[in-house]
């Protein structure tokens, strides 16, 4: 099995790669998961959301961290600062560096993959 939360092996490494089949899901909450990779300096997160759609938006929150994310799967409400949008599959938005922003589920299952930079040590295990 492919540890897909571990740690990038380092600089010299020269590739990584993560198959969804044999990736180590971690389960962050009743009806979700993630399994990311990432290098020194970036980060890609595969999170799928299946306990939609809701009636609120997830708490907001920020981090110190660029992000660009990508909707996979499903459809969300996407809230960043003073800003909501719809969203489905192939759509994208980015958030700055500690700005507020959440989703609001709107079908049964959301995918979506983000990128972050600098990584994001906090979702790394130890």
């Amino acid at each position: 099995m492919i540890r897909a939360l571990a740690r990038n092996p380092g600089k010299n490494h020269k590739m990584s790669i993560v198959k969804q089949d044999n990736a180590e899901k971690e389960k962050i909450g009743k009806g979700r998961e993630r399994y990311l990779t990432h290098t020194d300096t970036l980060m890609m997160v595969v999170i799928d959301l299946s306990d939609g759609p809701t009636q609120e938006p997830d708490p907001p929150h920020s981090h110190p961290h660029e992000q660009v994310s990508y909707v996979a799967a499903g459809r969300i409400m996407v809230h960043i600062g003073n800003t909501e949008q719809e969203l489905g599959p192939g759509d994208m938005f980015t958030v700055s560096p500690d700005v507020e922003h959440t989703i609001m589920l709107l079908t049964t299952h959301v995918r979506l993959i983000d990128c972050f930079t600098p990584l994001r040590e906090d979702l790394l295990r130890p």
